[in-house]
């Protein structure tokens, strides 16, 4: 449950003015995890988690139910082997990596992968760069009410990323 924490500037004892700045800010807000991948002019994805800590076991779980059926399908129409990349602690669980490994061998980027990519590197990805900034732009454009309208503004804000918005960006 989210709580709204007002800050009132009061002016010096002895000042005849009014209080006049008044600071909301959300205290405790719910949160939600999401998903998405970006694969040439394409979004995969969003997959909202349903736990609030996305572990290895449940990242494991996206991946192999989720994520690599799409995958499977891009290569197919694409007729091109995909090459995944991956920052975070999700990843870099022993049961993940063996699982990328089976299924990306030699050709992941990632924390301990065959093609390495350091954790917090500066190096930000193309979902860095680009797409989560603007789609929190568009989600928190406005107040959100609760977790129900939070998933439906990412939704919408993700829908907005097309492929003529990422040639543009590219």
């Amino acid at each position: 449950m989210s709580m709204v924490v007002s800050i009132v500037i009061i002016p010096a004892i002895g000042d005849q003015q009014q209080p006049t700045e008044i600071h909301e800010y959300v205290c405790c807000s719910p949160k939600v995890n999401v998903w998405c991948g970006l694969l040439y002019d394409l979004i995969v994805g969003n997959f909202f988690y349903a736990e609030s800590t996305v572990t290895g076991n449940i990242y494991q779980d996206l991946l192999e139910i989720y994520v690599f059926p799409q995958i499977d399908d891009l290569e197919t129409v694409t007729g091109s082997k995909i090459i995944f990349m991956q920052d975070g602690a999700p990843q870099f669980s022993l049961s993940v990596r063996k699982v990328l490994n089976g299924k990306f061998p030699d050709s992941w980027i990632g924390r301990d992968g065959p093609i390495p990519w350091p954790a917090r590197s500066p190096d930000l990805t193309p979902l860095d760069i680009f797409f989560w900034g603007y789609t929190k732009n568009i989600v928190y454009s406005k107040r959100i009410a609760d977790i129900s309208h939070l998933k439906r503004r990412i939704i919408a804000a993700i829908e907005t990323v097309t492929p003529d918005v990422l040639f543009k960006t590219g």
